[in-house]
């Protein structure tokens, strides 16, 4: 049987109906699954578009055997293909890489005093949720914007119910206390729903009631309380002017498709309540000769597989099958669902931002495809991240048994080391050679001072050690109250080479290791080896002094600034040591008395 026998055979024994179909090879793999109105009709075209089409070429040539499933509606049609594709991952499919689920900000109901906190995965504990957020990133950054004006709670009910004394969030005015009765329950709770109108994007009546409250009070002469809520009203409008959309109401997702030389990008906006909450970009792959229209309802259908859809979904590309979409999340969602393409108004501005967006990170990322870029990505595949961070942090201990231990803290953003970022800590008042202590002063100190400063906290941060290290790091992360930031423990495997680490991550009682040609454990190894060494730097710095000038400490009349004096005088201490009580009086601020008592400290005892 000739090629255009096989195909005119695999072509009529082809439905008529609606529904899906999957195109096999001969080792039964499917290489891609379609969905239409009439499936005969579909199959001939791809037969016929071969003899034009590079790709559809490609693909055809393997078919060996074509799988019909017919359905009532394309509306079924639309959730069967979509299932299929997450299912096989067709070779020839656009197909979405992401399978992680969205974070939320939770407001817990089930307790006297309910917390705020970063949430991911089944809501399942009763309360109410706010988002997605495009990012933890997001979460965070919105969690501590209302830290600073709603003193709500964002502890675990387990560290709030052990509590004997306020902890650091209370002291930094960042939480009114309730886990030691600072705050009674009634003001609590108004602290509470004042929050839940931020979230819900009811500003407008939130800064009306405080408005009032404010001139009530001033009215009243509690000037102080006036203030507070002057202050208060002040920081909402800030965050409101920073998250509002003009002309924004209610829920929608705002999604443009931009695309250059084979490689598309899709940009998505969170907007809720009329507030932008973030955006996030993907880059679909399998995209090459696919029209932008086909990329975006690829997405759409893949993305909201499994996640809430708001009830407007705003896109820059028409759809041929929009209205089997809408009725496809309709039914889903149990609420109608609207798909517009706007031309003009505000809708149309959103739309602009997106794409504004989509061709920045489009641009970024065909420059950005080198190496670095490439382990970034590895990276996120190999820790199952919900996207490459865009921020790492990376913290080793030295020291030579236990003396002058230094921590390092080394920093990498999505163009290599942000070394202006790099600080060092002067490990004191621990064990000598207790390197738990010393990473947990370390993390204390750092993430202390960042949740002081309301500083950007890092999506990843790396410990030079094993499982004990990592829980000294889960630790420090509880007590400060920080959620949402991945952490990793690096640790030499048991042969101590190069290429064989073990990896560990919390919540897993074993390592784990990668391939040692992974990109992801490069860049993992150059960010542990740039730690070590900047933290050997800084030891060596530290004993070198503290060798150079311990013996000066303990002369009475001589401080840091005569300490100093003395050591540029004669460049170090070989140089005092060998110094007359003469030259030693050349020294500005030495005195003959304390010359000669410097002269005695180094040479007491030499000829006894």
């Amino acid at each position: 049987m000739t090629e255009s026998e096989q195909r005119n055979a695999l072509i009529h024994k082809m439905p008529t109906g609606p529904g899906v179909y999957q195109m096999v090879d001969e080792a039964g793999v499917v290489v891609y699954v379609g969905k239409a109105r009439n499936i005969r009709n579909r199959i001939r075209s791809h037969f016929q578009n071969a003899d034009t089409d590079a790709k559809t070429r490609a693909m055809v040539r393997q078919i060996h055997d074509i799988h019909a499933t017919l359905t009532h509606t394309e509306t079924e049609a639309l959730l069967l293909e979509s299932n299929l594709i997450k299912r096989h991952k067709p070779r020839y499919n656009v197909l979405l890489r992401d399978d992680k689920s969205y974070p939320y900000i939770f407001l817990s109901r089930s307790h006297d005093y309910p917390r705020l906190a970063f949430h991911r995965g089944p809501q399942k504990e009763k309360g109410r949720y706010f988002g997605p957020y495009p990012s933890a990133g997001a979460v965070r950054e919105t969690l501590k914007l209302m830290q600073k004006i709603f003193p709500v709670r964002q502890c675990e009910d387990t560290f709030f119910a052990n509590r004997s004394r306020p902890c650091l969030q209370y002291q930094i005015e960042r939480c009114s206390g309730p886990c030691t009765g600072e705050v009674d329950e009634e003001t609590y709770r108004e602290y509470v729903r004042q929050a839940e109108l931020f979230l819900a994007g009811r500003n407008e009546e939130l800064d009306r009631e405080l408005t009032e409250r404010m001139e009530q009070a001033s009215a009243e002469m509690r000037f102080e309380e006036a203030a507070r809520l002057r202050d208060q009203i002040r920081a909402i409008r800030r965050v409101q002017e920073h998250q509002h959309v003009s002309g924004g109401s209610g829920d929608h997702d705002v999604i443009a498709v931009r695309m250059e030389a084979g490689v598309a990008c899709v940009q998505v906006f969170f907007i809720r309540g009329g507030r932008n909450l973030g955006n996030r970009g993907f880059f679909p792959s399998h995209t090459e000769g696919v029209p932008p229209e086909a990329v975006l309802q690829a997405f759409l259908t893949q993305f909201y597989d499994d996640k809430p859809v708001p009830p407007s979904v705003v896109v820059n590309q028409p759809l041929d099958e929009k209205e089997a979409l809408e009725e496809a999340f309709a039914e889903r969602m149990e609420r109608k669902v609207t798909i517009t393409h706007p031309q003009r108004g505000e809708k149309r501005h959103w739309v602009a931002m997106a794409e504004h967006n989509a061709d920045n990170a489009l641009q970024r990322r065909i420059s950005d495809s080198a190496s670095l870029e490439a382990r970034y990505q590895a990276l996120a595949d190999a820790l199952g991240l919900e996207a490459p961070p865009e921020r790492m942090e990376c913290f080793d201990i030295s020291h030579t048994r236990g003396e002058g231990t230094v921590a390092s803290c080394v920093v990498f953003d999505r163009e290599g080391p942000r070394k202006s970022d790099y600080r060092r800590f002067n490990i004191r008042d621990i064990e000598p050679g207790d390197d738990y202590a010393a990473m947990e002063q370390a993390l204390s100190r750092r993430y202390g001072r960042l949740k002081r400063e309301g500083a950007p906290l890092p999506d990843l941060v790396i410990v030079d050690g094993g499982q004990g290290q990592l829980h000294v790091a889960e630790r420090v992360f509880e007590e400060l109250q920080i959620s949402g930031v991945e952490l990793l423990g690096v640790s030499k495997g048991p042969e101590r080479r190069p290429g064989e680490e073990d990896l560990w991550q919390p919540g897993q009682a074993h390592a784990f290791s990668l391939d040692p040609h992974s990109k992801a454990l490069h860049l993992l190894q150059q960010i542990r080896d740039e730690a070590h060494r900047f933290a050997v730097s800084g030891h060596r710095q530290r004993r070198s002094k503290a060798r150079r000038e311990s013996a000066l400490d303990g002369i009475p009349g001589v401080g840091g600034k005569r300490k100093k004096a003395l050591l540029s005088h004669f460049g170090g201490l070989k140089g005092i040591r060998t110094a007359g009580v003469e030259d030693l009086q050349k020294v500005e601020g030495i005195s003959r008395s304390l010359a000669e008592r410097i002269y005695a400290e180094f040479h007491s005892g030499s000829n006894g």
